[in-house]
């Protein structure tokens, strides 16, 4: 059962198409040579035989390369000269190098070097090439070398677009990796900054949901500063889910993202939820900090003050932050239960590790852990392009 190649349906039209008008003309000037009925019958057939060859030649290559011999050895059986049908063996070298499989690539390697051999030999043992003042053997080896010559050309044009080809498939390829890790970063980017969002956002609604259960029997007016809370956190967290799922489905529009200006707010949510905040920011910042800088600073800010807010036993939470030119120092430090200590190795949550991806994606680094009978989460983060 033949195979053949995919080739949209203009391609094949055109090659049909060529090949018609090729069989066409190439018979035309044959009868005007030889008019008799035995040149006649053998212009038909060697004209059809190649013709064909031509139309197959990019669909099938193996078939358009046998087709070729066909017409060769239907040509020499007629005891025919050349002639322009000739010129379809051309086209076919070139098929098999360019679009053949790798059998039939070598094939046409080794038809190129066996009809260079058998060219010179049919036309000087039918004394249909015999140059003036030489012998055969020196017009068999020019004719040896001239064969050779238009038949390899053939091929190693073919070969060359072939390794053309190659290499634009595998730049098509690179790129199309390229991009789907871009995406995939993309992604990761999301899922953290859904993390981030989340948890700090639902740890906050869990501490004022507790605290005003609390304190519903004692202090009613508590119970509504809890609620209005929440409902603000609530608010704020929707508003940024929303945004990273239209970051989801646009990746192209990255969206407004956090500041140091929006540390304030996130203090104030944390006070609210019951946090003790102590914060210290000493130097304060030189100018303004890259953007990416500030980005990682509040995240890393964020994910630390809400792992406090959940695991810590003393409400009471230092927060440090020293500006150098260089250069930003981040501290957060607090007590916690023993039972919270472990999620601080480097195998802990995917909070942990995000901040620690986070710090490491423009240059710096993060450690947490224990530290002096508290749990602390320290960045030293460059300021300027990573290193």
């Amino acid at each position: 059962m033949l195979t053949f190649r995919p080739l949209q349906r203009y391609q094949i039209a055109v090659d049909l198409g060529v090949a018609a008008f090729f069989g066409l003309l190439v018979l035309a000037a044959e009868l005007v040579v030889d008019a008799t009925a035995t040149g006649a019958l053998g212009a038909v057939a060697v004209a059809l035989v190649f013709s064909a060859a031509l139309a197959f030649r990019r669909l099938h290559p193996a078939l358009a390369l046998a087709l070729a011999w066909f017409g060769a050895l239907t040509q020499m059986g007629f005891g025919r000269p050349p002639s322009p049908s000739d010129l379809a063996i051309f086209a076919v070298l070139y098929a098999t190098a360019a679009y053949g499989t790798k059998a039939v690539f070598w094939t046409g390697f080794g038809s190129g070097i066996a009809g260079a051999i058998i060219v010179p030999a049919y036309l000087v043992g039918r004394d249909l090439v015999q140059p003036p003042n030489s012998t055969a053997w020196f017009a068999a080896g020019a004719l040896l070398f001239a064969a050779g010559f238009a038949l390899m050309l053939s091929w190693v044009s073919g070969a060359l677009v072939r390794t053309a080809m190659r290499a634009s498939a595998t730049s098509r390829a690179q790129r199309a990796a390229e991009a789907e890790m871009i995406a995939e970063q993309q992604r990761v980017h999301i899922a953290r900054d859904m993390h981030d969002v989340v948890a700090h956002s639902l740890a906050v609604v869990i501490a004022q949901a507790d605290g005003a259960r609390y304190a519903a029997t004692t202090d009613p007016g508590a119970t509504s500063e809890a609620l209005a809370t929440i409902s603000s956190t609530a608010r704020a967290a929707l508003t940024d889910v929303r945004l990273l799922l239209t970051q989801l489905r646009h990746s192209q529009s990255a969206g407004p993202q956090p500041t140091l200006a929006d540390l304030d707010e996130l203090y104030e949510r944390m006070r609210a939820a019951g946090v003790d905040l102590d914060v210290v920011v000493d130097p304060v910042p030189p100018g303004v900090p890259p953007a990416a800088i500030q980005l990682a600073v509040y995240r890393i800010m964020q994910e630390a003050l809400t792992n406090a807010l959940r695991h810590g036993v003393d409400p009471h939470v230092r927060v440090h932050l020293g500006w150098e030119a260089d250069r930003v120092e981040l501290s957060v430090r607090n007590a916690r239960s023993t039972a919270s200590v472990p999620s601080a190795t480097p195998t802990g949550g995917h909070g942990l590790i995000g901040m620690r991806e986070r710090a490491q994606l423009v240059g710096g680094h993060l450690t947490a852990g224990p530290e002096y009978g508290e749990f602390a989460v320290r960045a030293t983060l460059p300021i300027g392009p990573p290193a």
